[in-house]
């Protein structure tokens, strides 16, 4: 009885971390996501091609601290110092992705308010970057939170 309940535990485990992610998250609540972040990310890098490996960079140094969620774009306050002026940071990340960032979600908020991740935000225009760029596409899972 004790093996099945471990065996019971284990299952859920293993499925609830990947249950959260898909890449219909948004399909319903914000159904234009993919290519208004697209729009944006063109705009940008037809302006200056840098701003692609840039957003890479961005979902790279967000994720590897603690994961995907945003945290790369909170701003320093009087008592917090977050990672977007943290050392590896601060010189690599120019101030015109974090632009690029906000007029992206800038028009994600226009088209479906209150819906979408910085997070999820973040990873699509990583993803657009590339493929923008002349690399590969592939489907990102969404549903990250900030």
């Amino acid at each position: 009885m004790a093996l099945l309940a471990l065996v019971a535990i284990l299952s859920c485990l293993g499925t609830s971390t990947n249950a959260q992610l898909s890449t219909s998250y948004y399909s319903y609540t914000c159904p234009n996501l993919s290519s208004t972040v697209q729009s944006v990310v063109q705009s940008a890098i037809s302006q200056d091609a840098r701003v692609g490996a840039t957003l890479v960079r961005l979902f790279y140094h967000d994720c590897f601290v603690n994961g995907c969620d945003g945290s790369i774009l909170l701003d320093d306050t009087s008592t917090f110092t977050g990672e977007k002026t943290a050392g590896p940071n601060k010189d690599s990340l120019t101030t015109k992705v974090f632009q690029v960032v906000d007029d992206i979600k800038t028009a994600v908020e226009n088209a479906c308010s209150g819906v979408v991740s910085c997070a999820d935000i973040v990873a699509l225009a990583a993803m657009d970057s590339v493929s923008i760029l002349g690399g590969p596409s592939w489907d990102v899972k969404l549903g990250r939170r900030d």
